[in-house]
């Protein structure tokens, strides 16, 4: 069985296949990527993570005729009254293959003068799960820590390297691929979604 993650970001795709080949009952479905097919672009305009995960599933459901998921996520920093939020991805403006370091570059910017107590923040997430007659259905995840002041760790995407994970001393990209898939919002989130997932897949009604 094919299902599509709506996304094209290879971090996010690589994680779910992860947490699929770990889980018995999914591990022989084959995870389908944005980038494997010709998905219709879709304008991440609603103001809420879970706005936009709904969006992005129920468009790749009706393109495809899968079952989709999809999932919207994002920082925010307390000190910057929840921002950058639902803008994360492209906070710094525009796009490109510099765009998570232009991105931490104007988060710290911000911050430079905030002191570390107050530097708390917070990865949340929402998943989307979406059929093609139109069925939607939501998990959401978080995993709160600290923004540093400098990029630490080779690991992760987007904010990862700024992102001090409250109770292990060590940024969300200096943490091994095993505890990340354990702990992040993402985690978190899709650890919700899959028990939903299954259901689906058997026919139930959830």
């Amino acid at each position: 069985m094919q299902l599509v993650l709506a996304s094209g970001n290879p971090g996010k795709l690589r994680e779910l296949r992860a947490l699929f080949a770990k889980d018995p009952q999914l591990a022989s479905i084959q995870l389908l990527g944005a980038g494997e097919l010709k998905l219709p672009s879709v304008v991440e305009d609603a103001d809420t993570f879970c706005g936009n995960a709904k969006k992005k599933a129920l468009s790749a459901a009706m393109a495809t005729g899968r079952i989709s998921l999809a999932d919207d996520s994002g920082l925010e920093v307390d000190a910057l009254d929840g921002r950058p939020g639902v803008h994360s991805a492209r906070y710094s403006g525009g796009e490109g293959n510099d765009q998570d370091a232009r991105n931490i570059a104007k988060l710290l910017e911000e911050l430079t003068l905030v002191a570390d107590p107050q530097r708390t923040a917070r990865f949340r997430c929402v998943v989307a799960i979406a059929t093609p007659q139109g069925e939607v259905w939501t998990a959401k995840g978080s995993c709160e820590g600290t923004i540093t002041t400098q990029c630490s760790g080779q690991g992760g995407f987007g904010y990862d390297p700024v992102f001090l994970v409250e109770g292990t001393g060590k940024t969300m990209a200096e943490l091994p691929e095993d505890e990340k898939n354990k702990i992040s919002h993402r985690a978190m989130a899709f650890a919700k979604a899959l028990p939903i997932l299954k259901e689906i897949l058997k026919g139930a009604k959830v």
